[in-house]
This record gives C-alpha cells, structure tokens and sequence, in this order.
C-alpha cells in the first residue's frame, strides 16, 4: 500500500517537472541554483548627463542598444536629457559611454556616481564578481588598467578631470613632428660642446693637429646618434607609416654627412695620419680630394636642437593652464556647512552646493558661487561678464578665479559640470582637438616637401657631378637643399596662429568654436542684431499706459500683470513690478490669475479674476458677453461692505508687428513710445504699455566701429517699423528689419543672406534657430545657457559671448581679420622663402651650415608672427 502510494507521488511529480517545463519553467535544482546566483549577482545604478540629442526617438533606439546588453536595464529622458542605466557591477561604465557615443550622442557619468563609485570602490566588505584578466589580451589589460585608474581618480572640486587613455600607437600627426619630449637639455648641451671642437678643427686648419679627423670623428659619432636621435626617430616611424616626418630631411643630411665622411676616412686620404682639410665652410671652398662633412653633421644637430627646444619652451596654451588651475580631488578646502556649524577640512572632491567656503591667497575657486563675506583681489584666466579685479560681499564668483590677496567667504551655487568652468573646459577642449585635426591635414601638406627636397637633392648632386666633376661640392649642395626646406614653417603657419587666435578670443571671453570661423569671420560685410539680449540691458521698466477711451488704466496695467506674474521674461518682470508699485499707491482695483500661457516674447493669453473693493458699484464694463462671469452688486450685507462678486475674464496681451493693427489713441501710444505691449479684453482691445530697455553703455560705440570696419549693421525687432527704427537711429544703426515675428526671423535673415551679404548673426539663445541660417553665428550666453548643455562646439554655435558688452561682436570680427592677414602672410612667406632657398642652396651660394641656420630663422619668424595672433583687440580701438 505504501508502496503503491510512493509510485503515485513520484508519478505526480514527473508529471508536474513535465508541466513546469511546458510552461517555461526551470526544475532541475543545479539550474535554479545557477538561474538563482545569476539574478542575485551585485548590480551598479549609473547616471550619465547627455550632450548632442537630437530628438526622442533617437533616445529610444539608444535605450533599445542598451538593453540588448545582457543585465543592463536604461531609461532615457529627453526633457532632462539624462540615462539611468543598472548594469552588472563587473560591466565597465566605459562600454556603455562608447555604446551611447556610437550614436553620436556623449554620456558624461554625473559627479553623484562618481562619489558613489568611490565610495563602493573604497568600502572593506565588498561582495561583487571579480574581474579576472586570465585569457585577456594585453589591450584589453592595458585599457582595463586605464579606465580603473580614470576613475579612481573621481570628482575634482566639480571637475571631472578625466584622463584619456592613450593610444596604442602614435598617430600620423604625432609621427610628422619631433617629439619634443626627447629634446632634452641634457642632449642640447652634449650636442653643443661636442660640435664646436668639430666645427673649429673643419673651418680653422691651423688648428689642425695630427690625428684630428678621427678626433672629430669619435666627438661627431656621439652627437650623431644620440643627439639626433629624436629626428632619427621621426624619420624612422614616417617611413614605418608611409609619411615624411617635417625634419626627415634633416635627419637624412646629418646620416649622409656622417656616412660621408665614414667612407673618406676609410677609403681615401682624408683618413691618413697628417692628413688637413682645405677648410672653409662655402661648397666652392672645399678641396679637389673628397673632404669630410662631420662639420655639417654636427651643426645641423646641435641648431636643430637649439630650435626646436626653445621652440617648446613657449608658453602654455590654455588647455594646459585651465588643466593647472583645476583642482585636484584631495586638494583640502576649509568648509562650513549650513545647519551644523561646525568647520572642516574637506577635499574638493566632497564639496556641495550650499556649502560655506573660505578662501585664501593661492586658492583656487572649485565652485560657481556668491561672495558672502570678506574680500579679495583675484585674477581671471578667462574673462566674462562678472571679471572685477576686486570682490566684495554680494559679488558672484566663478570657478578657476585665483585668489591674489585678501580672504573671502563663498557659497558654493554650482559644482561639477554644472560650473561654467566646466562647460568652459570642454569647448576649450573640443575646439582644440577640432584644430588638431585641421592641423594634421596642413601638416600632411607640408610634409609633401620632404620627398620633393630628396629628388631635388639627388638631381642635384647628378647635375654638378656631370658639370664640375667637383664631388665635394656636388655633396655639399645636395646636403644644403636637404637642410635648408622648411616644412615645419610651412606646416605652422595657419596652425600656430589660428590655435593663438582662438586662445586669445577665449582668454578674452569670446568661445570660438574652430580657425573655419576665424576665416569666416574675416569675410563678414553684414551683422544682424536681435535687438533683445544683444544691444538692451536685461532690465526694463514701464514707459507709459495708455487706456483707451473710458477704461482704467490701472485696470489695464493689472490685468497684464495677473498674466504675466509667472514669467521671467523681462518685459513680464517689468510689469509686474508697476503693478506692484500700482497697489502699494491704493489702486481699487483686484486682479488674480487663474492661469495664462506666456511666449517667450512676453505675449500671452490667459484668464483672470477681477474685482472692485472700494465700491460697492455694479462691474457692468467688465460684462463679457459669451464667457464665463457676472456682474452687479452683491445684495444686503455684502453690497453695504462694499464687495462684489468676482469677474472672471478671458485676457491677452499681444505686441503689434505693424500700423495697421491698431487705430487711434492706441496707435499712437504704440509708435511714440518703447516696446508696446497691448491688452485685450472683451473682444476688444483696452490698453497699451510701454517698455523701456535701456540700450547697453558700449553699444553705440561698438555699431561706430562695425561701420567704421565697413560692415553694415542691421537690427532684427519684432516692434513697429516706427519704434524698431527710433531705437536704431540712436545706436546709428543702417537697418532695420520691424515687425518680425519669432517664427519669420530665419527667413529674414536668410534673405539678407540671399541678397549676397555675408552674414553674422549676433543673438541669445532664444534665437537659436537664427543663428543657424547665418555664416558665422553669436550668441550672448548667461548662467541658464551654460546650464542647458548649450556650451558645446556645435553647428548651430559658432561663437558664444560670455560677456556683457557689444564690442566683444567687433573686436571678435576684428581678430577673425588680423589672424586670417598673419595667415595668409605667414602662408605666402614660407612658400616664397622655401623656392628661393633651394635655388639659393643649388647655385652653391648657400652651405650647409648657412641653410641650416636660415631654415631655423624661418621657423622663427613663422613662429614670431604668429604669436601676434595671440593679441586681441582692446575695446575703445583696435591694437595694431
């Protein structure tokens, strides 16, 4: 019976595995305890801050890849434009940035996980799948070992200072330049004092003792190979790579000259005990047997290497001094932080927003914030709006500001990537690697002399040794063309002083996005102004209200004010502040919102509560036939107290784009005024304000300098042609182009466009979709457009203004012109130079030693030019 009971119950159980298995589900015990340990496996939450989103279903198909990686779930947002992303914890973060940057789209993990990696990667007990690199390639080990070290390294003072891993191999660009960290001090004085012995023994043969040319020899073998060994290397890896490195042909001359004078020592005369050289140093002046060149081999060395290492000891370019002025993550900073009162030291790396700070000489600010406290004399590596020399209590303060002197207290507003140093060090960044790229195909150019200067020189050495019979000189002429091309010259002449010029913009506190707008900039006849965010301060105030016949006007003023008390926009801010100003005087007039829909140019439309409080008189000029209100005194009690019943009205407040729109009292309040402002109620509409914007302080001189550059000024408004043109006559502005509206100004100014002008476009970024048809495109930044991700090198932003004044627009046009001059210049000097230094070198005229040191010169000069790009025009008159 039991028996037969145990066979019914394993029965039962085949039956349901057979079920289960049906069903989809897993019963065999090892494979759930291996299904089990999989799910249970330790996971990391990531969040990565996106840049360069174009639309949402863009983030969608970005999801979808994501998730297509086993265990990793992600959830996108376009409005924040953030990814939260759970994967594996052993699943490197780098995967996931390159699987999104394959999109075209750049994930930059948030300083909150970084901390949080920290932490996790600084925590005793940790319970996760160790990475094993068993069976790993070295690549892998070696990028594995980078991507821990990166991030080891977490946040610093809100700048993620984050190192690129290197390449496994040198670039092409890398190989056509000498690597300047070979060119040492050690080498540069080796080189020195063991050529002149060389040199003084080949030019002076009185001094010429027995044995000296194997003297010469032994000091020149040293300075040949080890020396020169870093223009050796150049050559040896453009050959490698199929390219001619900028000093191969050097490199060849002083190999030559060496092996050269090798085989005289060897095979002829030149090698015998007693043996003199003729001496001198011109190819006509060498003797009828075949001489040494160990002279030209060592020369050629020791001022190869005297260029090129004082050529590296020019000042840091700004990608470096923003790198040196970012703090690092143990840096310690005295703290306070609010609520607990007590002060600390505290990394960088753990400072938040609402934290005190004091700051001392030498300190370098770590956060956007306020001054609360003390004061300062600081100095700016870059300039904007808010640079003073001195800082007081109430001052904003920014990121990479060194304190000079004094002691402040700061509150910390902004940290991370949400600095505008931050922002700032990335477009500095990009805008330089974009100008690598530029520079590698200048570079390529250039380095198609080199096999040009080896024909030339073998033809060369073919034509005199068929003319003279005259080896020597056939040699040395050959080794004169190899030694005096200047391609380096050649390669920086756009590259050095366009990397000047945008560096000098952005110390001055214009970003440019690359040396392409410099160039467009230099060809710019027309520049459009949004009138709004480029020629007016921020701040506006009320001019003038108008009611028409029988209405109120403070009734007016109240209701634009109810539908605009939500909005920022200036003209809003304006408004409301009258309104205030309004009932602080006693108005008896009440007006609440119930809701309103603001446009960015201050329109609206909307709906409001209106009420009467100081009579108790039937609201019948509010009546609104076919909307939702009453009207008439509230009986009784309510009527003696002297309220009444709310009127609710549908209101809009709208800006004329032309006469026709409105007719007498109205019009004429509209056009004799500022910025006009009408509102509507009752089907009807009630009233005009005026706005007035002062012009900025500068803005008159900075349209003189435009015209007096030749370039013609136009100014872009959505107002009357009659208020647009008042505005712009006081500036001195040519034209005008009125009654614009938000959707038609591309057009607009595409047409100008059209019309033959090359156009710059100079606006806020509320005008961004302008800013796009323009060829070179300006736009005026604030904290809220660093904020919005819009700080990056772009097709939409050619140039971003970070500060307040308009001859920043000249002064950027003016130095897109004096850097494309010494471009051009420098361009023409070199090919010009380059010609007639080889027919120089060929007729003999030119040794060795001479084109050498005229080579160097011509660096130098490139080098010396291009250094003025560097130089930015002053504001109240361009430098020379």
């Amino acid at each position: 019976m039991a028996e037969d009971h145990s066979k019914d119950l394993s029965r039962s159980i085949a039956l349901a595995r057979d079920a289960a298995k049906l069903a989809g589900v897993e019963t065999d015990p090892e494979a759930v305890r291996e299904a089990e340990g999989d799910r249970n496996r330790t996971n990391a939450s990531y969040a990565f801050e996106l840049e360069g989103v174009e639309d949402g279903p863009q983030l969608g198909t970005i999801e979808a890849a994501l998730e297509s990686v086993p265990g990793v779930t992600a959830q996108l947002v376009y409005s924040t434009s953030m990814a939260w992303i759970t994967a594996p914890v052993d699943l490197d973060p780098q995967s996931l940035e390159e699987l999104i940057a394959s999109f075209g789209v750049k994930a930059t993990m948030t300083d909150s996980t970084l901390r949080r990696r920290q932490l996790l990667a600084n925590s005793p007990e940790r319970h996760t799948l160790r990475q094993t690199n068993h069976g790993v390639s070295e690549r892998v080990r070696k990028r594995r070992r980078l991507v821990a070290a990166d991030l080891s390294a977490a946040r610093e003072a809100g700048f993620l200072r984050r190192t690129e891993p290197k390449a496994d191999q040198e670039s092409d660009f890398d190989v056509l330049f000498t690597a300047r960290d070979l060119v040492t001090p050690t080498r540069l004085i080796a080189a020195i004092v063991l050529s002149l012995p060389v040199i003084v023994l080949s030019y002076l043969p009185a001094l010429q003792f027995d044995g000296w040319q194997w003297v010469a020899f032994a000091l020149a073998t040293p300075v040949v190979l080890w020396c020169a060994f870093p223009f050796h290397r150049a050559m040896a890896g453009g050959v490698r790579r199929g390219i001619s490195a900028l000093d191969g042909a050097s490199s060849v001359a002083i190999i030559a000259a060496y092996l050269w004078s090798l085989i005289a020592l060897l095979f002829t005369p030149a090698g015998d005990i007693g043996w003199t050289s003729s001496g001198g140093w011109l190819p006509t002046r060498r003797g009828d047997e075949l001489e040494i060149f160990l002279d030209v081999s060592c020369g050629i060395t020791a001022m190869l290497l005297i260029g090129r290492y004082f050529t590296k000891r020019v000042g840091e370019n700004l990608v470096d001094a923003m790198r040196r002025l970012t703090p690092g993550p143990e840096e310690e900073y005295e703290v306070t932080r609010r609520g607990r009162g007590e002060d600390a030291l505290l990394p960088a790396s753990e400072i938040n927003r609402g934290d005190d700070l004091v700051l001392t000489p030498g300190k370098v600010v770590p956060v956007d914030g306020e001054v609360i406290g003390g004061s300062a004399t600081v100095h700016y590596l870059l300039v904007d709006g808010s640079s003073h020399p001195t800082l007081k209590v109430g001052d904003s303060i920014a990121a990479g500001t060194v304190i000079e002197s004094g002691r402040v207290k700061v509150r910390a507003k902004r940290i991370g990537h949400a600095t505008r140093w931050a922002s700032v060090s990335r477009w500095v960044a990009d805008a330089s690697k974009r100008e690598n790229e530029a520079t590698a195909v200048s570079t390529h150019s250039a380095g198609m002399l080199i096999p040009a200067a080896y024909v030339l020189a073998l033809l060369d050495f073919g034509m005199w040794v068929l003319l003279t019979g005259d080896y020597n000189a056939a040699f040395s002429t050959a080794l004169a063309i190899l030694a005096v091309v200047a391609p380096v010259a050649l390669a920086i002449s756009p590259a050095l002083a366009t990397r000047n010029g945008i560096e000098a913009a952005a110390r001055n506190g214009i970003l440019v996005r690359d040396g392409a707008v410099l160039r467009r900039a230099e060809e710019i006849d027309t520049v459009v102004f949004n009138r709004v965010g480029t020629l007016v301060e921020p701040e506006m105030t009320v001019e003038t209200i108008t009611a028409a016949q029988g209405e109120d006007v403070d009734l007016v003023l109240l209701i634009a004010a109810a539908l605009l008390v939500d909005s920022n926009h200036p003209s809003a801010r304006a408004i409301v502040a009258a309104a205030r100003e309004a009932k602080d005087h006693g108005t008896p007039w009440r007006v609440e919102p119930e809701g309103a829909e603001v446009n960015q140019d201050g329109s609206c439309a909307g709906r409001v509560v209106a009420r009467r409080v100081d009579t108790g008189d039937a609201l019948d000029t509010l009546d609104v036939a076919g909307k939702v209100g009453v009207a008439g005194a509230v009986e009784n009690e309510a009527a003696d107290s002297g309220e009444t019943e709310a009127t609710r009205l549908d209101a809009r407040l709208w800006r004329p784009t032309n006469l026709s729109q409105l007719s007498g009292r109205l019009a004429l309040a509209a056009t004799s005024g500022g910025t006009p402002i009408v509102v509507r109620y009752k089907g009807r509409d009630r009233g005009v304000i005026t706005l007035h914007d002062p012009f900025k302080a500068d803005a008159a001189d900075a349209v003189y300098q435009l015209e007096k550059m030749g370039i013609t000024t136009v100014m872009l408004s959505r107002d009357t042609y009659a208020v647009a043109r008042r505005f712009a006559d006081v500036l001195g502005i040519t034209s005008v182009l009125a009654g614009i509206t938000a959707q038609n100004k591309p057009a607009a100014v595409r047409q100008v466009h059209t019309r033959g002008a090359n156009v710059a476009m100079v606006g806020s970024a509320s005008v961004m979709d302008v800013v796009k048809v323009a060829d070179v495109g300006i736009i005026y930044s604030d904290d809220e457009f660093f904020e919005a991700g819009h700080a990056r090198p772009g097709a939409e932003v050619d140039a971003v203004i970070m500060r307040d004044d308009v001859s920043a627009v000249p002064q950027l046009l003016e130095h897109g012109r004096r850097v494309s001059r010494i471009i051009d210049s420098n361009m023409v000097l070199a090919g010009v130079y380059n010609g007639v230094a080889v027919v120089l070198a060929a007729l003999a005229i030119l040794p060795p030693m001479g084109a050498t040191l005229l080579m160097l010169g011509s660096s130098l000069v490139i080098e010396y030019r291009s250094r003025r790009a560097g130089r930015f025009p002053q504001s109240g008159g361009f430098r020379p």
